[in-house]
């Protein structure tokens, strides 16, 4: 293996200068610094990442802790987080805290051992002791989708209420009034601000959300199977069953087909985060999109700002819903191609 010394031998200058190109010092010649790039692909010289981190105290390595790598919303983020945080010159380590709490400090610990330069996080729930000591401690943290309140941090999140009132409004001119919802973990912020968007946007038809029809699901598959298998269960059940994440739509429809039942001429059913699968399922699934990849970026962008001492800013991002056909929507022709995209996208998929 080529050493930093072989490199400067190939290129005729000192290792000083070496080490100078390779950390982007702008004293170095035009000159030099194309012998030494060449010399550094001739022979293959891979830079001790590890030394160089102990003389520049950065890693160039940035963590990620996501709240559930199952989830398709989730695993579309850490991809989006991954080809940023690439193309600005930083590595990424994923943690998957698979909505535990416990093993998402575990992350969160081993991370901030093994020195990375920032942390980025989707928290699992309210409050976590580590991460407020880690803030407190200088290191550089966003919170991405989810956030903890109280946290002097940035965040990026996108903002579903806009999105929740156009689908009850869509719901509402669909005939429907009897309006469930699964719900996520109360302790995070997206569970409880989806539920408060649904309650809020009823209001405003004059349609209550009893509690009978507040299911509190985890946002996992089997949650939305249990709550909505209780929700059939009721003496009077609900028109549309709205699940607060995609996992727990896909629960919930796998409880409807057991029951002989389908969709939406038995029950109507949407979902909060799209997912590609749901244009394939039948019928298609009427969801509220995030600006997934965007949020990702984003969200480097914010950090790395951090990391390299700018000052960084929280970024919110509107969701839209896209109507398909889970609700007793009728099909619909596709926007010509010059029309602008509105708010509320139309599929007939």
């Amino acid at each position: 293996m080529a050493s930093i010394k072989d490199v400067a031998a190939t290129a005729g200058v000192s290792v000083a200068t070496v080490s100078r190109v390779l950390n982007a010092h702008p004293s170095v010649s035009a000159d030099a610094r194309t012998r030494v790039l060449a010399a550094v692909e001739e022979l293959g010289y891979r830079p001790n990442v590890v030394a160089r981190s102990l003389r520049t105290d950065q890693t160039h390595t940035l963590g990620l802790v996501i709240s559930d790598v199952l989830n398709p919303y989730f695993t579309e983020l850490a991809r989006s987080v991954e080809e940023e945080a690439r193309a600005l010159g930083y590595s990424v380590i994923i943690g998957n805290a698979d909505e535990r709490p416990e093993i998402q400090d575990h992350h969160v610990r081993n991370l901030l051992d093994r020195r990375i330069d920032g942390l980025l996080i989707s928290p699992t729930d309210g409050g976590s002791p580590l991460m407020l000591d880690a803030a407190r401690a200088g290191t550089p943290i966003v919170f991405v989708d989810r956030w903890i309140p109280g946290f002097d941090v940035p965040v990026v999140r996108a903002d579903g209420r806009a999105a929740v009132r156009d689908l009850v409004a869509h719901l509402h001119s669909l005939g429907h009034r009897r309006l469930a919802i699964i719900a996520g973990p109360a302790a995070t912020t997206t569970g409880s601000e989806r539920v408060e968007a649904f309650r809020a946007a009823l209001a405003e038809y004059g349609l209550e959300l009893p509690d009978a029809y507040i299911g509190q699901g985890d946002f996992q598959a089997e949650s939305g199977r249990r709550v909505t298998e209780g929700f059939l269960d009721l003496p009077e059940p609900p028109d549309v069953v709205f699940a607060a994440d995609n996992l727990m739509a896909l629960g919930a429809l796998d409880a409807v087909r057991a029951r002989g039942l389908r969709v939406p001429d038995d029950i109507a059913l949407a979902a909060f985060d799209d997912i590609p699968w749901f244009v394939h399922t039948d019928p298609p699934v009427t969801a509220i999109a995030q600006p997934t990849g965007e949020l990702g970026r984003a969200a480097v962008r914010a950090l790395v700002d951090r990391i390299e001492g700018r000052t960084p800013r929280s970024v919110t991002l509107p969701a839209r819903l896209v109507v398909r056909r889970s609700c007793g929507e009728p099909p619909t022709s596709p926007p010509s191609p010059t029309q602008s995209p509105s708010p509320v996208q139309r599929s007939t998929s």
